[in-house]
């Protein structure tokens, strides 16, 4: 039982930092190009790696 609360108290402290989370992005100004860029980025090196099996 008391793994129950401990997981309930887990998944309710998740769902608070994601909402905050949600709330602070809304308000900042993104620059999403520079996000895709990292992005794609990340893609690409993990893209690469399974192609050519270094890395």
């Amino acid at each position: 039982m008391i793994r129950f609360v401990i997981i309930a108290l887990i998944v309710l402290a998740a769902w608070v930092l994601l909402l905050n989370t949600i709330r602070v992005f809304r308000g900042m100004k993104i620059d999403w190009t520079g996000v895709a860029f990292m992005i794609g980025f990340v893609v690409l090196a993990f893209y690469l790696r399974h192609v050519s099996g270094m890395g």
